[in-house]
Order: C-alpha cells, then sequence, then structure tokens
C-alpha cells in the first residue's frame, strides 16, 4: 500500500491485505486528518462515519485519470518502477521478503536525489539501516 505526496515523501508498505481496515488503518497512522486525499474509485477508501481526510476520488472504470488537481499518478508511477525493478533487479520476491524491497523502492524515491552529496545519501542510507539487519536463519525460514 502506498501514499505520495506531491513533491515530497513516498510512504510505501508491504500489507498483509487490502480490506477496509488494513487500509484506514494505513491512511490515518500516515496522513494528518483533513489533508485531501486523492484515490481512485474503490469503495474501500470510502470511511464509514464519517470522512476524517477530504477525499477526491478519480473513476478510472470510465476512463478518467486526472479531475482538476486530483490524481493518483504519482502513487502509480511508484508502483511501475516497483514492478520493473522486481524482475530486472531483483529476479523474484517472495511474499515473505517483500517488505524490504518496498521499503528500498521507497527510500530511492525519497532519498535518490542526486543533487544531494553522495556522503549524505551514504549517511541517510546507514541511519535507515542500524538495528534492521537479519540472521541467514530467519532468511531461510
Amino acid at each position: 500500500m502506498g501514499m505520495r505526496e506531491r513533491g515530497a515523501c513516498t510512504i510505501a508498505k508491504s500489507v498483509a491485505n487490502t480490506d477496509v481496515q488494513t487500509r484506514h488503518r494505513v491512511i490515518h497512522e500516515n496522513i494528518e486528518t483533513g489533508l485531501p486525499l486523492h484515490t481512485d474509485e474503490h469503495a474501500g477508501y470510502k470511511e464509514p462515519g464519517g470522512n476524517f481526510f477530504n477525499p477526491q476520488a478519480i473513476n478510472h472504470g470510465a476512463g478518467e485519470y486526472i479531475k482538476d488537481s486530483v490524481t493518483t499518478n504519482g502513487i502509480e508511477s511508484v508502483w511501475a518502477v516497483l514492478k520493473r525493478d522486481l524482475p530486472s533487479a531483483y529476479h523474484h520476491a517472495s511474499d515473505k521478503h517483500r517488505a524490504p524491497y518496498v521499503d528500498e523502492s521507497a527510500f530511492h524515491l525519497n532519498d535518490g536525489n542526486v543533487k544531494c552529496h553522495a556522503l549524505d545519501r551514504l549517511d541517510s542510507f546507514v541511519d535507515a539501516t542500524v538495528g534492521r539487519g537479519i540472521a541467514y536463519k530467519e532468511l531461510i525460514t
């Protein structure tokens, strides 16, 4: 599941399922209440008991991909890059190990700005990996 703020940060997470409860939990954990939320027409984005966000949807089913300033093209480009990277760079990502691949993809989008000095980017990478090691036994079981 992913969210992308225009001109800013991408948040992408591997989630066990995309049911309404999971979707709403992830949205509430990552988006400030009251902000606009651009989605497609999927009913799972409608919140029972009211809207905590300013939902604005486009209807892909009707051939609509942008309406005024509402679009999901930013997050869709994130998935397009990830889908290209998986078979070419990584060859395969099992369900068990999908989360690190998604994390790396989001990292590249957020910190991959080549205008930043290489050592600053490396510091950011090291900070993000501290304490996140995985033992070989965990990897294969």
